[in-house]
């Protein structure tokens, strides 16, 4: 299926004077043409006065406004005719039919809300709609974010965690996203969700080795954590793949939750505590190592005091508990001798 755009000129403000002029001259033609009783009416233009206002009503049915960033398809007898795409008032043929089988659809997005009342991403059936409110055959042509649920999703090791992402789209072919797909809306959230479980399994949570997650057979770098930009454009991309047939444009992906699933965010939690503690000890260690050293070598190079092997063991060992102690030291000065 092909989008065209129709050429038609505004003149739907014409047509509609045009028109009310007509029912105001078949009003007054009426009653010019009752006084048939007195021989002063004619009974041609009471009868043309009346046809017109029993069917003048039909041009009314052709009349459309479209603001800036809407858009319009059209079908006459089933058969698609052309979109309307610049903002006007529109006169078309008026036996056409305004298709939008996405009319109805409530998605959690910008521009498209259920109003707050569900947190979920829900589909808005028929009767969600008020009696008052008539769903919008117009196509909206702006960007729309869509906010889809949070999801339990097992990355690459089994670990669940939770994501979710919001995506930047817009229509750019009304005609494929009418004809192509059932409901483009409904379509778009399930292909979102289809690319993010998709591209969420070959990644890791935090860096893991020898894991590949480019697919060249080399261990890298790369987690949801730590590569998140190259998650979201591979979201993006593996989207897109999916809903070109649908005339769909997606400008962006963007990852805005993530975390470890519940029942196991505790111990994960625990896990990397333990991993940060280790790195801390490891850094004390480090660093007090070579403060005895450094006091050694001092002492050494100053000849301020000549020691043993034995009496350096144990300098040591006072050193490396001073400094690497958790809590601080207590220390014993012996005021005798040395030795």
């Amino acid at each position: 299926m092909t989008e065209k755009i129709l050429g038609t000129k505004k003149n739907g403000m014409l047509v509609l004077v045009v028109t009310t002029l007509l029912y105001m001259a078949a009003v007054a033609g009426c009653i010019a043409g009752g006084f048939i009783m007195d021989d002063k009416g004619s009974p041609v233009l009471l009868i043309v006065s009346i046809v017109w206002l029993v069917i003048g009503w039909v041009p009314f049915c052709g009349l459309r406004v479209l603001k800036p960033q809407e858009a319009l398809v059209l079908t006459l007898f089933g058969k698609y005719v052309g979109t309307l795409k610049e903002d006007g008032f529109y006169f078309v043929n008026p036996f056409c039919t305004s298709v939008n089988p996405a009319a109805k659809t409530k998605l959690n997005q910008s521009g498209d809300v259920d109003g707050g009342a569900r947190k979920t991403l829900s589909l808005t059936m028929k009767n969600d709609i008020p009696a008052a409110e008539a769903p919008s055959k117009k196509i909206s042509l702006k960007i729309m974010t869509l906010n889809n649920n949070r999801q339990k999703i097992n990355d690459c090791l089994g670990n669940p965690i939770e994501i979710g992402i919001a995506v930047m789209w817009r229509v750019t072919d009304t005609a494929k996203a009418v004809f192509n797909v059932d409901n483009y809306k409904e379509y778009l959230s399930l292909q979102c969700d289809s690319a993010l479980r998709n591209i969420v399994r070959i990644y890791p949570y935090d860096v893991a080795p020898n894991i590949d997650t480019t697919g060249d057979g080399v261990a890298d770098e790369g987690s949801l954590r730590g590569s998140s930009e190259v998650v979201a454009s591979r979201i993006r991309d593996e989207i897109q793949q999916k809903v070109t047939e649908a005339g769909l444009e997606i400008i962006e992906a963007r990852i805005t939750y993530l975390a470890y699933a519940q029942e196991i965010a505790a111990v994960m939690l625990q896990r990397q505590q333990a991993s940060a503690i280790i790195d801390a000890r490891k850094m004390i260690v480090d660093g007090a190592v070579g403060m005895v050293e450094m006091a050694l070598d001092r002492l050494n190079e100053k000849e301020i005091v000549e020691l043993d092997e034995e009496r350096k063991a144990a300098m040591v060992s006072n050193l490396l508990v001073v400094l690497c102690g958790s809590h601080d030291t207590q220390p014993i000065v012996n005021t005798g001798s040395l030795y």
